[in-house]
């Protein structure tokens, strides 16, 4: 695989067409390999255009290097923690967490299965925090929403404007004091269905160091393929 030295970092990279016919765009990979994808039909100097956003391509693979993924290399996190994956053969299919021994023991006679059975225990452990949570800080935020669910979507959380309240499947995934960060972010859009001044001085009413969580939670990376490998 081809690489490029900035700086005292060696980055490799991997070279795709895109579709665009003008832009050259960069991706650091959870792998930590570089992704380029050329505009369609031109002809690019790739080392040079990698040179040229060095700055950005350094503080990006900074951040993508401590990023933690919810689900990877035998791993699952739970609660902030990465907990290692332990399987076990046998008939039917069965998931038991042990946090304490920091593992999570999965029996099944086909491993494949191993992204089914962490989101079906996600979804449980999710849909019970998140309607409990809502539950505790609707007070606190001042607003009640008309509904809570948990689904297989993109984001943390969203609100709608009928008062809506939907979470990720994986917000058990996170720590506490993240999980409760997307409670109290959603909760504030039924007050402010925006992102607005007024809406981040309503949440740091509720959330005062909001930013801080804020920055933590972007370095958490959500599993959203569950097709294996």
């Amino acid at each position: 695989m081809p690489y490029v030295e900035l700086g005292r970092r060696k980055i490799e990279y991997d070279v795709i067409k895109g579709t665009s016919r003008r832009y050259t765009y960069f991706r650091i990979r959870s792998d930590l390999k570089l992704e380029v994808v050329l505009p369609r039909g031109a002809r690019v100097d790739v080392e040079k255009a990698i040179r040229e956003r060095a700055p950005w391509l350094n503080r990006e693979y900074d951040r993508v290097s401590m990023t933690k993924n919810v689900l990877d290399d035998g791993m699952v996190m739970l609660g902030g923690r990465l907990l290692r994956i332990v399987f076990r053969d046998g008939p039917g299919e069965t998931l038991t967490a042990d946090p304490e021994r920091g593992l999570v023991e999965i029996c099944t006679d086909d491993r494949r299965r191993l992204r089914e059975l962490v989101r079906r225990w996600f979804l449980k452990e999710s849909s019970a925090y998140a309607v409990r949570r809502v539950g505790e800080l609707s007070d606190l935020v001042g607003a009640k929403p008309r509904r809570v669910d948990v689904r297989e979507i993109d984001k943390w959380g969203y609100c709608t404007r009928s008062g809506r309240l939907s979470f990720s499947w994986q917000l058990i995934a996170l720590p506490e004091h993240l999980r409760e960060y997307v409670v109290l972010h959603e909760l504030t859009h039924l007050l402010e269905f925006n992102h607005s001044a007024r809406f981040r001085s309503k949440l740091a009413r509720v959330c005062p160091d909001f930013r801080d969580r804020e920055k933590e939670l972007d370095l958490v990376a959500p599993y959203d393929r569950l097709a294996p490998p």
